[in-house]
C-alpha cells in the first residue's frame, strides 16, 4: 500500500511517501516540501499548496493519504493557515477517490518513537531508522510528513482483513478495506502474479 503523508502548512507543506508491504515492512519512496510565497495573497498561496499536493498525488497514486489533524494552537493565524492547507490536502485526495486519515501529532510521535511527547530530533532519527535512510529527512516538515505516513501504516484505522462482514462497516472502513484490496491487487500485478 502506498501512503502519502501530509504535514499541512501554508508556507511549507511537508509531503512524504512510503510503501507499506507485507508484515508492516516500510519502504521510503519520496519526501519533499510544497512551498508558497508568504508575500502573495492567501488565496494564491492555497492554490500553490493545492496544485503541489495534486501533483504529488498524481505522480505517486497513493492508496491512502494521512494528514496531521489540526489542533488548537495559541497563534490563531497559524492554526487558520494550517487548517486551510489540511483542507486542500483532503480536497485533492477526495477528488481522486483516495481515503483520508487524520492523525494527531501525538499519535504520530507515539507510533514512531513510543513516546507521544518526543522531540523533533527523536522523530527525525526514528523516521530515518524505520525507513533505512542514511541521512535525517529535512526540513522538519518533511520528517513530520513521513512520520504521519508511518503512523498510518502502523495504525491503519479501518484497514480490515478479508472475511469481515461489509454490513457492519462504516463508510470510512469500507473505503479503507477497498484501498487495501486495491493495493494488494496492484502488488500482485507488480510481482507478475
Amino acid at each position: 500500500m502506498i501512503i502519502l503523508g501530509v504535514d499541512p502548512g501554508l508556507t511549507r507543506c511537508g509531503v512524504g511517501v512510503i510503501e507499506a508491504g507485507a508484515n508492516r515492512r516500510l519502504s521510503f519512496i519520496h519526501v519533499d516540501v510544497v512551498r508558497s510565497d508568504p508575500h502573495t495573497s492567501q488565496d494564491l498561496r492555497l492554490l500553490t499548496i493545492y496544485n503541489g499536493l495534486c501533483s504529488k498525488m498524481d505522480r505517486f497514486i497513493p492508496d491512502a493519504v494521512s494528514i496531521e489533524r489540526v489542533f488548537a494552537q495559541s497563534n490563531r493565524n497559524t492554526v487558520l493557515g494550517t487548517s486551510q492547507a489540511a483542507g486542500m490536502a483532503m480536497l485533492a485526495a477526495a477528488q481522486r477517490g483516495i481515503p483520508v486519515a487524520l492523525h494527531t501529532p501525538t499519535e504520530a510521535k507515539l507510533a514512531i518513537t513510543g513516546n507521544g511527547k518526543a522531540e523533533k530530533i527523536q522523530i527525525e532519527r526514528m523516521v530515518a531508522k524505520v525507513l533505512g535512510l542514511n541521512t535525517l529527512p529535512q526540513p522538519a516538515d518533511a520528517a513530520d510528513a513521513l512520520s504521519l505516513a508511518i503512523c498510518h501504516a502502523l495504525r491503519p484505522q479501518g484497514a480490515l482483513q478479508g472475511g469481515e462482514r461489509e454490513q457492519h462497516l462504516t463508510a470510512a472502513q469500507r473505503q479503507w478495506a477497498q484501498a487495501a484490496q486495491k493495493a494488494a491487487r496492484r502488488a500482485g500485478v507488480r510481482s507478475g502474479m
